[in-house]
C-alpha cells in the first residue's frame, strides 16, 4: 500500500457547499479553497451572499439559493456536468417557536427536505466523478432539546437519510456521510449562549470543557470527501468535544 505524504484534493476538484455563507459552512468553503478546490457556496438570501467574506477568497463563488424552491434547485444543479463534493449545511432553528405547526414545517423543509433536494438534484453530477456527499447533522439527532423539537427531528432525519442514500447510491460510486457537530459557537445559537448558566453547563459536559469553533468542524467534513476516506460511507462522525461520550 502506498501512502501520501499529506492528504490532498486532486487537480480540478469542484465542491458545492450549501449554506456556505453560514457559520459552519464558511470555514468548510475556505478549507476546500485552501486545498485548491473550486468552490460554489450558497447563501440563504441576496443580502447574506453580498455580505459573505468568501468573496475575498480566490476560487470561491457565492450566490443565493432557496433550497425549498424546486425550480431554483434544479436550475442550480443543471450548471454542473461533474462534481466531486457536495456539503449540505444549510439549516435553521427557531427556539421556543417550533411547536407552531407552520414553524415546524418550515424547519423540516429547509433542514431535511432541502438537504434531500440538493442531494437528488446534484446526484448526476456527483456520479460523473464518483463524488462524495457530506450532510451536516447534529449531536441533537441523538440528544433531544425540548425547546427545539423540529430542529432535533430534522437532524435525526438527516442521519437516516444519509444512511439510506449511502446504500442507494453506492453502485453509482457516490459516498454519502454526515458530520454531527456538537455545541459550536455560531450565529445560529447566539441567543442561547447569552444565558451564562446554560453556556457553562454545556461546556462542563464536554471533555474539553468548552464549546467548539466552526473551523474545528471543517477538517472532518473535507476529509470525508477525500480519497483517503474512500471506504467510508453511511457513517456519522461526531465532532462534539466528547459530549456524547460523557
Amino acid at each position: 500500500m502506498t501512502q501520501s505524504a499529506a492528504f490532498r484534493l486532486h487537480d480540478g476538484f469542484r465542491a458545492v457547499v450549501v449554506g456556505g455563507a453560514g457559520g459552519i459552512g464558511q470555514p468548510i468553503a475556505e478549507l476546500f479553497a485552501e486545498l485548491g478546490a473550486s468552490v460554489v457556496a450558497t447563501a440563504a438570501s441576496d443580502d447574506e451572499a453580498a455580505a459573505s467574506k468568501l468573496h475575498r477568497i480566490a476560487g470561491v463563488e457565492v450566490e443565493p439559493l432557496d433550497i425549498t424552491d424546486d425550480e431554483a434547485v434544479d436550475g442550480f444543479a443543471a450548471r454542473f456536468d461533474g462534481l466531486d463534493a457536495l456539503v449540505n449545511c444549510a439549516g435553521i432553528l427557531r427556539r421556543d417557536e417550533e411547536y407552531r405547526r407552520e414553524v415546524f414545517r418550515r424547519v423540516l423543509d429547509i433542514n431535511l427536505t432541502g438537504t434531500f433536494s440538493m442531494c437528488e438534484a446534484l446526484r448526476p453530477a456527483l456520479a460523473t466523478r464518483q463524488g462524495a456527499i457530506v450532510n451536516i447533522a447534529s449531536m441533537n439527532a441523538y440528544t433531544a432539546l425540548p425547546r427545539l423539537p423540529a430542529y432535533c427531528a430534522s437532524k435525526a432525519g438527516i442521519v437516516m437519510l444519509t444512511k439510506s442514500l449511502a446504500h442507494a447510491w453506492a453502485g453509482q460510486g457516490i459516498r454519502v456521510n454526515a458530520v454531527a457537530p456538537g455545541f459550536i459557537e455560531t450565529a445560529l445559537n447566539a441567543e442561547g449562549r447569552k444565558e451564562a448558566a446554560h453556556y457553562q453547563r454545556i461546556a462542563e459536559r464536554t471533555a474539553f470543557k468548552r464549546w467548539g469553533q466552526p473551523d474545528e468542524v471543517a477538517g472532518a467534513v473535507v476529509f470525508l470527501t477525500m480519497p483517503e476516506a474512500g471506504y467510508v460511507t453511511g457513517t456519522v462522525l461526531a465532532v462534539d468535544g466528547g459530549y456524547l461520550a460523557g
